[in-house]
């Protein structure tokens, strides 16, 4: 990222997306971030209204977005009482992906910032469909704040698969979490490992086999971080061996993370970006703070 942070945050103004505001604001806590937030109004909700009210509506409408632009309003001057960043915010009526979506892009924000839970279309956000429809919808970056923060991000698991993605999402990382240490973390899985053992290979034999690979992926991750021109003692390798999704998890616990930055791949036939198992998998399990970083 070599332009100044600029955040976008979701809100419906629940409790759970206040978290999503409060880490934006220790996020923008620094000269030059551009911070904003979004409040949609449900389009079809909207539609309902008009449909039952007919012209009355309009009334019911206008104080609706009266609501919100004051809850709203509150909502930017507690923002800015806590990083001194000047907050903009935005009402717009929309289906609620789509909205989000097309906001950031209007803005052409660096990093969408959304609560784990919440009311309304919030409410089941890491599982229900309209996550992964926004998460689809859009090649921008989104931090997923699923606690209360309390201070920096101090501990960043990474999981590195050696794809293009990693740079970058090492570079966000840095970008939003510039005193934190990084755990680049490699999970491996021996070849035909199971057929091996199956067919009577000798445990040593599969040992020196695991080694090597071990090896060989801890020599990778230290060219990623003389890439990304980490710092020693500031970044931290770890390979381990079993499924991605449940080696991450572990290493969560195990490392104390507090944040934990993961990459979707791939093009679906729609030209929407597909969300991958691990990914999905970590989202809806992980109790820290989850990045997801597509570009």
């Amino acid at each position: 990222m070599n332009s100044p942070l600029s955040l976008l945050v979701a809100t419906d103004l629940s409790a759970p997306s206040r978290h999503a505001a409060q880490r934006a604001a220790m996020l923008a806590k620094r000269p030059g971030v551009k911070l904003d937030l979004v409040y949609v109004l449900e389009k079809s909700a909207l539609t309902d209204l008009r449909r039952l009210l007919g012209e009355q509506s309009s009334a019911m409408e206008g104080r609706f977005h009266a609501q919100a632009n004051e809850a709203l309003t509150q909502l930017a001057a507690d923002m800015h009482a806590r990083c001194g960043t000047a907050v903009d915010f935005h009402v717009v009526e929309g289906s609620v992906p789509g909205a989000i979506a097309a906001q950031a892009d209007l803005l052409n924000v660096n990093l969408l910032v959304v609560g784990a839970r919440g009311a309304g279309f919030m409410r089941h956000w890491l599982l229900g469909a309209t996550a992964e429809r926004l998460l689809r919808k859009t090649v921008r970056p989104i931090l997923v704040a699923k606690q209360a923060p309390h201070e920096p991000y101090r501990s960043v698991l990474v999981p590195v698969d050696f794809s293009p993605l990693t740079p970058f999402a090492i570079k966000l990382t840095q970008d939003i979490s510039p005193q934190a240490q990084l755990i680049l973390l490699h999970a491996c899985e021996l070849p035909f490992e199971g057929k091996m053992r199956f067919a009577g290979v000798e445990e040593a034999t599969i040992l020196q086999h695991r080694e090597t690979i071990r090896r060989e992926a801890l020599a990778r991750l230290n060219e990623v971080a003389a890439d990304a021109k980490l710092a020693p003692g500031k970044w931290l390798p770890v390979v381990v061996f079993g499924n991605p999704s449940h080696c991450i998890l572990e290493q969560e616990e195990e490392q104390g993370a507090d944040l934990i930055v993961l990459g979707k791949h791939g093009m679906g036939m729609t030209e929407e970006l597909l969300l991958g198992s691990v990914t999905k998998h970590v989202l809806g399990q992980a109790r820290s703070d989850v990045l997801v970083v597509a570009r």
